[in-house]
Formats: C-alpha cells, structure tokens, sequence
C-alpha cells in the first residue's frame, strides 16, 4: 500500500545527514515560476490531461492493425505488457514529482538527480519532437473532415492554427477544462464502443449472428510476422509492443505543468496512480473485444484512409447496419486530434519555459502574460503549426513525415528517463541516510519496477525496428522511424556537456534535505469534489 502525507514531520527531517546547502535555485519551483506563473490546474484537470493524452486515435482507429499483426491474442498480451511498463513509468513518475513539482517534469528531475546535460538533451528533444507533433494533429484533423466535406483542406488548418494558438495564451485552466470535456465525451464513446462491440459479439443485434470467440480458432489467437511457427508468432507479439508504445504516448505529460497545478504533491500523485488504471482497463478491453468481433485476416482492417472508416470498431458497427456510429466516432476522433495538439502544445512550451529557466534557452522565452501563459514559448511553436501546410503537397508532406519520424521512438527515451529519474532519487536517499518515509508519496514497489521497466524500455527501444534488419525488409524511413534520435539525444547530451563542462551529479550532493525542508514549510490540502462535479468525480477519484 502506498502512503501520502500532507505535511512531512521535522523529526524525520532531523534523522538525515545534515547537507551542505547550496543554492537550489532552478531545482526545485524558480522565483520565475512563483511569480509569472498561475495554478489553475485542479486535480480533475490533471487527471483528465492524462486520460484525454493516452485514449486517442490510436485506441478509436489503430487498434485494428495491432489486431493484423498480432491476432487477437498477441495484441492483447502486447497492450497488456506495454501496460505494465506504463504503469511503472507512473508510479515512477508520480514519486519524483510529488517531491520536485516543477515546470518541466522529468525534464527538469534528470537535471537536478542526473546530469544537467541529460535534462537538456531531452528538453530539446521534446521540444523539437512536439514543433513536428502539433502540425501533424492538425493535418490529421483536415483528413478527419474529409470523411464529410470537400472543402479545401487549408480553411480547416487556418481554424485550428488559431483555435490551438488561443488556447495556449490563454489562461492555463482554459486548457484544463477543454482536456476535462474532451476527456468524458472520450470516455463515453469508448464505453459506449466496448459495450456495442460486446452486444454486436453476443448477437444482440437482430440479424447478427453470435460470433463469441470463432476468429480466436479460426484464423486464431496469434499471426505469423516475417518468420513462420512459434518464432513467427512471437515477432507477431513484438511487432505489436511497438504500436501499444505508441497508443499510450502521452501518459508521462501529466506532470508537464506540475507548477501551475494547485496542490501538486497531493494531485499528481493521485492523478498518476487513478488514470494508469482506467487507461490500461479501456485499452485491454478495446483490444479483446475488437480480437472478438474482426478476424485478424479482414482485409477491411488495412484501410489507412484516417477517417473513421479504418476504425474495427465502426466497419462491425456498419456491417450490422448502424449507420450513425461512423460520424460519431469520426467526430470524436476529432476533438481527440485537437485534444492531443494542444497537449503537446502544453508539454512542449512547458518544456521550454523549463529550459529556459535552466539558462538552456533564450531568456526571452521566460515572459508571460497576465494570465501567467509563457506566450512567447506559445509564440515560437505557433511559427512551427505552419508546417501543417506542408500536407497541401504530396512531395512536401513525404519530406515532412521524413522529420516527424526523426522522434519516432522519442516515447520510449522519455519513458527511460523518468524511471532513471526514480532510480537516481532511490539511489540517493539510501545514500545520504534519508528514509522512504520522509518522501510524500512513495509506494512499496517502485524501488523494484524501475528497474525492471527500464530494462524493458531500452530492449523495445533497440528492437524496435528490428523489421528493417530482417531479409528483404530493409527501409530507409523505417531504419529512422526506429533509431535516429537516439544518436540525435547523444549529440545533444555530449555536445552539451563539452560545452558546459557538466558532471554527473554525486548521489550525495543532491540536495534532498534541503528540498524535504522547504516541503515541510508547504502544507497541501485534498481538493473536494463540488456541486455537479462530484457526480462525474468517480472519473478521477
């Protein structure tokens, strides 16, 4: 069981060795963050951000190609697996937070636990995966209206340029209550999907017979991938792994904006802990009900229109004569477009405020509005959402996706960092003396599954083009999809600590005591559930 305080006691404090202090400034929240930024972020926000993230188009369109490649069976134990190591990166995530939450997230933790140059290295690494990332949610967006309009796609990107650029300058609960909403009419429809689906498989709709688990026999519960038998089903289970990375991106933003949320020690945590679980459930169930309803070998499920029309869940819906189900889906695949554009938005200029506190960036990006948004961070990835002009041309968008698919496996490396993050942090408290106790949220097993899911992380992130190396399969764009940025996160790492001359940080000159005191002076409250929002609360509580 997991533990949470409001308030750390002085005495536990005084069971440590004493540190010499130094200045913490730029560790722990910046004078920079105290006054330019606002909360306006409450635990509903934060946990709805992290739900609105995770359930995307690749839960309501891809989950069928996972189908493809690895039947039924293999998807599911892929997703399941992938799963697991997300809940681990969470928890992880989660833990460091509560005890550093600041602008910037993990970011800014591989600075202060690591290496100032691994916080660089990854800060522009997210920064620059997230310019690429907010123009292809708008390209996206323009195809998703084509599954009803004509209409010159660039009137579609000119709206969501400035609907997208709005919502950033604008103060930050703008944003929370946008993911908020977003995030329930997500919920819904995917409720609303797996119970369709479930019915559609019992033959509940009259004129449907019942199919149970028939394509679990026929053509069965795994496919073959590259290779034949066992080991063929095994590649099948593996390629799968790769695309359930994917589908959970988004999780590990949750604590992006950890200074502009109101009791960040106590929400995060919490939002961390309460949004893995409701995740996991709707893609685990997603996957074994679209495993149950589509045989692996429909040749419908290799649709890549990115409409509608490619998701498993809308060609059942069809083909039992439920003719709304493909605007409603097309629909809400939309707004989870826009949802994931203006959370990387968030990540990104959060980052970069972060980097630019850190001295890493131009000191011009530290000024805010008098909403407390950094609107010149909001600026600088506004110039970058022309890119999605770029889909206007066929020539010109093949170039483009070129670079998107330089942070291909950027996921991963993020999700590597944050478990580093906790294992350094474990590391350190042990050595300097310091209880588990004493941090205000800790549970049990972390200071294992760290360590097992970064194991995990690194093998799929070296493995995971492991396509592109088997006979005939070679690819250029897949050989960078999987491998590019991880020598363009070592460049930046190296060429940062030449430059700066860094060093990796001591596990006895991380100054845990001096931050476990500064946190015994704050005193969190849990924020209550109020007037029609408590009736929905069970969302996130």
């Amino acid at each position: 069981m997991d533990k949470q305080d409001d308030l750390i006691s002085p005495a536990i404090l005084e069971d440590g060795p004493v540190l010499k202090a130094r200045d913490l400034e730029g560790d722990i929240v910046t004078a920079e963050e105290r006054r330019d930024l606002r909360r306006g972020l409450a635990q509903r926000h934060v946990s709805m951000i992290g739900l609105a993230g995770a359930i995307g188009t690749g839960l309501f369109l891809s989950l069928g190609g996972a189908i493809t490649t690895g039947g039924p069976l293999g998807a599911l134990l892929g997703y399941l697996f992938i799963g697991l190591i997300v809940c681990c990166v969470q928890f992880a995530l989660g833990e460091v937070t509560a005890l550093l939450p600041v602008s910037g997230s993990f970011v800014r933790h591989a600075e202060f636990l690591v290496d100032p140059a691994l916080g660089f290295a990854l800060g522009w690494n997210i920064v620059y995966g997230n310019w690429l990332s907010i123009p292809t949610e708008i390209s996206a967006i323009c195809v998703l209206f084509g599954f009803w309009t004509q209409l010159n796609i660039s009137v579609f990107i000119v709206i969501f340029i400035v609907l997208t650029f709005v919502v950033g300058v604008l103060f930050v609960g703008v944003f929370g209550e946008l993911e908020f909403i977003f995030a329930i009419v997500k919920i819904l429809l995917i409720i609303g999907l797996i119970l369709l689906g479930l019915i559609i498989d019992l033959g509940g709709i009259h004129g449907v017979e019942r199919i149970g688990f028939r394509y679990w026999r026929d053509p069965g519960p795994f496919v073959e991938y590259i290779a034949t038998g066992a080991w063929g089903n095994f590649l099948g289970f593996w390629s799968v792994l790769i695309s359930a990375v994917f589908s959970y991106a988004g999780v590990e933003s949750v604590a992006m904006a950890a200074a502009e949320t109101k009791n960040p020690r106590v929400a995060i945590p919490k939002a961390c802990r309460r949004v893995f679980v409701r995740v996991m459930l709707f893609y685990v169930l997603g996957v074994l009900i679209v495993g149950m309803i589509v045989p692996s070998n429909d040749p419908r499920l290799e649709n890549e229109s990115g409409t509608a029309a490619q998701s498993p869940f809308v060609i059942v819906a069809s083909a039992a004569g439920i003719k709304a189900i493909p605007s409603i889906v097309n629909a809400v695949v939309i707004t989870s477009a826009w949802s994931s554009s203006n959370q990387a938005l968030l990540a990104g200029t959060r980052v970069l405020y972060g980097l630019a506190i850190k001295r890493q960036a131009p000191k011009i990006l530290l000024r805010t509005n008098r909403w407390g948004s950094p609107y010149v961070c909001v600026c600088v990835f506004a110039v970058f959402m022309l890119l999605a002009f770029l889909s206007l041309s066929n020539g010109a968008l093949t170039v483009f996706y070129w670079f998107v698919d330089l942070v291909g496996c950027g996921i991963l490396i993020s999700w590597s960092a944050v478990l580093l993050n906790h294992i350094r942090l474990t590391r350190a408290l042990k050595a300097q003396g310091i209880p588990r106790s004493a941090l205000p949220w800790r549970p049990r097993w972390t200071p294992y599954t760290s360590y097992i899911a970064l194991a995990a992380c690194l093998l799929i992130l070296l493995t995971n083009g492991f396509a592109v190396f088997t006979k005939g399969g070679w690819s250029a764009s897949g050989f960078i999809t999987g491998y590019i940025d991880i020598p363009l996160v070592l460049v930046a790492y190296f060429g940062w600590k030449l430059y700066k001359k860094t060093k990796l940080v001591r596990l006895m000159d991380i100054p845990l005591m001096e931050v476990l005191e500064q946190m015994a002076e704050e005193r969190e409250e849990v924020e209550k559930a109020e007037g029609w929002v408590r009736w929905v609360s069970w969302l996130w509580d």
